[in-house]
């Protein structure tokens, strides 16, 4: 689904991403961890079309996509999240849903005018789609709700409720669990286990183990802005690359 070929990523002296590459596979879980600095959000950015690459491929379903602006690659259907969720705070949970879809007719001021009918279908279909969605997520009662009203975990909920509104065929996911209390985790990790047992594919940043060993195979790890290894989470527990560069040295 995505190919990645030796992608770097430059800021002035610094090589934020050194030379990375690997390979998606549609219908999977893959966690990309590493320490602080080790280039995962910068990687992230570059995909989603924020960064230009220095140099390297990205190919996403068989299509290069490398310099591509992020509303083109939205619209190819690979989607990002951010760590610190952005909503709009003083819009409802219901119209930051609605607001996702590409395209409505309603965006034209000129079809408000002489397209009543169709705007207004579309908007009814809108509105029936981000019930649904806030309901698979859990945030139906809090639709009516303004969005800088929410606790951080019910926004990672609405970030993935956004996400879900562009119908996506891949997803970035930058730290879904970071800041979310244990139950809202628990109610995030079965969500994403169960829009992926729909099809979706998913690339998850995230510093707590617990999620990333229970819910990615494979994994990535990165340090100093290179891929040091990818492998099952048994592989990656175990090697003593990661924990000498990520878990801090091998126990004794």
């Amino acid at each position: 689904m995505l190919e990645v070929k030796q992608l770097v990523k430059e800021f002035g002296g610094l090589r934020a991403v050194d030379g990375v590459s690997f390979t998606l596979r549609a219908n999977t879980i893959t966690g990309l961890i590493g320490p602080n600095g080790a280039g995962k959000t910068t990687l992230f950015n570059t995909i989603a079309g924020v960064h230009r690459p220095t140099s390297g491929d990205i190919s996403f379903l068989g299509r290069r996509i490398d310099g591509l602006a992020p509303h083109r690659i939205f619209h190819e259907g690979l989607v990002r999240t951010f760590q610190i969720p952005r909503p709009f705070a003083e819009m409802t949970v219901l119209e930051n849903c609605m607001l996702v879809p590409p395209r409505q007719a309603g965006e034209r001021f000129w079809n408000n005018w002489f397209s009543r009918p169709q705007v207004r279908a579309e908007e009814r279909a809108c509105r029936d789609r981000a019930q649904e969605v806030l309901a698979f997520v859990g945030l139906s009662p809090l639709a009516g709700e303004y969005a800088k009203n929410l606790s951080g975990g019910q926004q990672k909920l609405l970030e993935l409720a956004r996400v879900l509104m562009a119908d996506p065929k891949l997803v970035l996911l930058d730290e879904p669990g970071a800041g979310v209390n244990p139950t809202l985790l628990v109610t995030i990790m079965d969500k994403l286990h169960e829009l992926n047992a729909r099809g979706i594919t998913f690339l998850i940043i995230e510093h707590n183990m617990d999620l990333i060993m229970t819910l990615c195979d494979p994994i990535l790890v990165m340090a100093q802005g290179k891929l040091i290894l990818e492998g099952s989470p048994t592989t990656v527990r175990s090697d003593p690359g990661v924990l000498d560069a990520y878990l801090g040295g091998v126990p004794e």
